[in-house]
Order: structure tokens, then C-alpha cells, then sequence
């Protein structure tokens, strides 16, 4: 499979994923009485006022083309696995690269139930990464081949 379209494929699966698994897992949280971010938000972000939820989606589905560009250089294993791995990592960038942008506490302050939450959520959403993409990659795999087929 080409470059572009693993990109492509990892964007849209991950922004899938923002929407059933980060969201739903903060959902569920929350219902359960464990303070998260109110799950599908909608106030602005600054510096540009777009809506939680269409920067979660943005910033999460750039996580997802990266890991569509890398596949073919990462180990062989389950691609849930390779989920779960971006979606840690983008925990560790959030920590440590972004929170010190914006000027935030490093390590979420280094609370232990925050930093917990952070974890599981993003986690369970690398997860969803990895099925998701499984599954689109696995159906535009089985297009391309019915279209050479036709071709033929």
C-alpha cells in the first residue's frame, strides 16, 4: 500500500478512534464519577476558537497518519499493539513537549490519579487506533484487488 494512503487511512481511522474510543472512554470515566475533560466538548480552543472535539480529531488524526507513515518500519506485531504504543506516546509528547509550551505543570503535575486517567484514555485510543486501522486497511486491501481484478 502506498505512502499517501496509509497516511490517509491512519488520519481517518484515528479521528474514528478520537470520537468512539478517547471520547467514549472520558465518557465512561466521567459517568463513573473519575474527573476527566467533559467528553465531546465543544467550547473553543485558543488561539483559533475551534471546538474541543475538532482539535482533539485534528491533533489525534495527525497521530494516526504518523503511524500510518511508520508501519512499515515498525516491528511486526498486532496492530492494536502498535496502537496502544502511539497512543502512550502521545502521552509522553503531551507531558513533556506540549504541556511545556503552553506553559502547563510538566507530567500532568505529576498527580498520580490525573496522570492514571491520561494513561487509560489515551491508551484505550490507541487501541481504537490500531483496530480501526486494521479494518480500513484491510478493506481498501480487498477493494484494490477486486478493482485489478475488473481491470483485467
Amino acid at each position: 500500500m502506498s505512502a499517501p494512503k496509509r497516511a490517509l487511512l491512519g488520519f481517518v481511522a484515528a479521528v474514528i478512534a478520537v470520537l468512539i474510543f478517547h471520547q467514549g472512554t472520558s465518557a465512561l470515566l466521567n459517568a463513573s464519577g473519575v474527573p476527566t475533560v467533559a467528553p465531546y466538548g465543544m467550547n473553543p480552543v485558543p488561539p483559533f476558537g475551534v471546538p474541543m472535539l475538532v482539535n482533539r480529531c485534528f491533533w489525534g488524526g495527525l497521530y494516526g497518519l504518523a503511524l500510518g507513515l511508520a508501519l512499515p518500519w515498525l516491528p511486526r506485531a498486532p496492530m492494536w499493539v502498535l496502537g496502544l504504543s502511539f497512543g502512550l506516546l502521545s502521552v509522553l509528547i503531551g507531558w513533556f513537549v506540549v504541556a511545556p509550551a503552553k506553559g502547563l505543570p510538566v507530567g500532568g503535575g505529576f498527580i498520580p490519579a490525573r496522570m492514571l486517567t491520561t494513561i487509560v484514555i489515551n491508551g484505550v485510543w490507541g487501541i481504537g487506533i490500531g483496530l480501526v486501522l486494521s479494518l480500513l486497511m484491510r478493506k481498501a486491501s480487498v477493494g484494490a484487488k477486486v478493482h485489478a481484478r475488473g481491470a483485467a
